[in-house]
């Protein structure tokens, strides 16, 4: 018998109707479209409106695409999970939330944060449940309300956070396709750099939070980037090394899309031509755990049976890594 591997089977997508754009911004704070373009790569991004509508409208819709292009009967998933940075709220579970919205009532869920790493780590965790044996149906969903965090009297965050969600179906393989191997890394002194200070345990809400903007995201662009640069390139080197690849056997680098220069960064050093780089930031801005699903939904139909993809991501934390994955049907 071959080994199970687990390996990605459908994918949905779901981003918000109403466009943010670069020109908007430019009433908004001291920015313009140039300069945002040339130092992000970003010419809008989606924002969900609406009252009561939280990362879970997102992931529910993100869900219901996937399950529409391939008539799975919901009740047959057995494990959904949520990756996020924004959860409805605190305490309640996004996730189980999500579960039944979707009529997924045999499932069990829970939510996974680390900040743009999440879907990235949640990619390891539902694939170790399939490897397992012990469920053949996992369902990971990336969905981040972005703008649910952010001022957008600051410049330096308003012009990169979009919101949106992607899903993807995990399910056995024995054709040696799916995820292969990963190298997942942290390192909590960097949580100073990129951060939401106040309303987890440490510091609660209170009327001088909320009028200090401390819900909000801030973070130091200048040392995010470097760290970003340095090691989303370093653990995708070190994967390919480990797993005697060459960047002509790399068919795509699906990078997290915070940064346009980061992606180049990444894929320059790992001596991939631009035409392996799924890029899609100009559509949607950073949305955190959404990227990384959001671009196989947009390059699905150029995805071909056995395809190397290479992951990475970096978020706050400091979270990052990489993973070596074989694509395994085509469109």
């Amino acid at each position: 018998m071959n080994k199970i591997t687990a390996a990605i089977t459908a994918v949905g997508k779901y981003v918000p109707e109403y466009i943010l754009t670069n020109k908007e911004l430019e009433k908004m704070v001291d920015t313009n479209d140039e300069w945002i373009i040339t130092r992000t790569g970003i010419k809008e991004r989606r924002i969900l409106k609406g009252e009561n509508k939280g990362s879970s409208f997102l992931a529910i819709k993100a869900a219901k695409d996937l399950l529409s292009k391939t008539n799975l009967n919901p009740k047959e998933i057995e494990l959904i999970i949520v990756a996020t940075a924004t959860p409805d709220m605190q305490a309640a579970s996004t996730s189980a939330f999500v579960a039944s919205e979707i009529g997924a009532t045999e499932a069990f869920s829970f939510d996974l944060e680390s900040a743009c790493s999440s879907f990235l780590y949640g990619m390891s965790v539902a694939s170790s449940y399939i490897e397992s044996g012990k469920y053949k149906k996992v369902l990971l969903i990336g969905a981040d309300k972005n703008s649910s965090m952010i001022d957008y009297t600051d410049r330096t965050t308003c012009i990169i956070f979009g919101d949106g969600a992607g899903a993807v179906l995990f399910e056995p393989n024995e054709e040696g396709l799916g995820l292969l191997d990963e190298l997942l890394k942290s390192d909590g002194s960097g949580r100073q750099f990129l951060k939401v200070e106040a309303g987890g345990s440490v510091l609660p809400a209170s009327k001088e939070t909320v009028e200090n903007k401390m819900h909000f995201v801030k973070q130091d662009g200048r040392s995010v980037f470097k760290n970003a640069v340095f090691n989303m390139a370093d653990v995708c080197e070190k994967i390919i090394h480990r797993n005697n690849l060459s960047n002509e056997d790399v068919a795509w680098l699906a990078a997290h899309q915070a940064n346009k220069r980061i992606v180049e960064a990444t894929a320059k050093r790992m001596k991939l031509d631009d035409s392996k780089v799924m890029m899609n930031i100009q559509k949607y801005g950073n949305t955190t755990s959404a990227t990384l699903p959001l671009l196989l939904a947009d390059y699905e139909s150029q995805l071909k049976k056995g395809d190397i993809i290479i992951f990475s991501t970096f978020g706050g934390g400091f979270s990052w890594g990489s993973i070596y994955y074989k694509w395994a049907y085509n469109s």
